[in-house]
């Protein structure tokens, strides 16, 4: 006797076929989710893009993107950081200038923040700039928490991931990788 059509049996089966279409697609083409040829995928990303209204970060190696994750931003995320406590993330262009696998955030990545166009800016409004921009994970002993952390934007104006994700990020990017963060 065949399912009737809408029964779970049914959507079972069509669930199974159409995932095992998918990989057979896969195994043939040879491509990955990114546009690569499998065993192709580049070791390193050689950009980021950090897109702040979508709350999303990411990795790119030649212009295709490899991996993207879910962020959280400052607690003030709208508009590009002015000064020192404001709780914003800046937006522009910068680079990854330093790695930090003591902090407290499980790892971090720096951000270039403030570059020469917040500095001046900053001097002109008679305020400092702030610093210590970071890509980091979830505070030390607080990792179960995982992706729930992306509902509320909690970071001082920082780029927030869960441990895992800053763990893969941190094996993907170099000291010197462009980072674009835009509104």
């Amino acid at each position: 006797m065949s399912p009737r059509p809408g029964s779970r049996r049914s959507l079972r089966r069509s669930v199974i076929l159409f995932l095992a279409i998918v990989l057979l697609g896969t195994i043939v083409t040879g491509t990955t989710h990114a546009g690569f040829v499998a065993g192709d995928e580049p070791e390193w990303a050689d950009q980021i893009l950090v897109e702040k209204s979508a709350r999303r970060l990411t990795l790119l190696a030649q212009g295709v993107p490899i991996r993207s994750y879910a962020i959280a931003l400052g607690a003030s995320p709208i508009g590009p950081k002015q000064r020192e406590g404001d709780e914003r993330t800046p937006e522009g262009d910068y680079v990854i200038d330093a790695r930090n696998e003591k902090s407290e955030f499980h790892l971090s990545l720096r951000i270039s923040y403030p570059n020469e166009q917040d500095r001046a800016r900053a001097a002109e409004a008679g305020v400092d700039p702030g610093g210590d921009i970071m890509i980091h994970g979830i505070r030390n002993g607080l990792g179960w928490i995982g992706s729930f952390h992306t509902r509320v934007d909690w970071t001082n104006g920082c780029i927030a991931v869960t441990d895992g994700e800053i763990e893969d990020i941190w094996a993907l990017v170099k000291i010197g990788t462009p980072v674009r963060i835009t509104p």
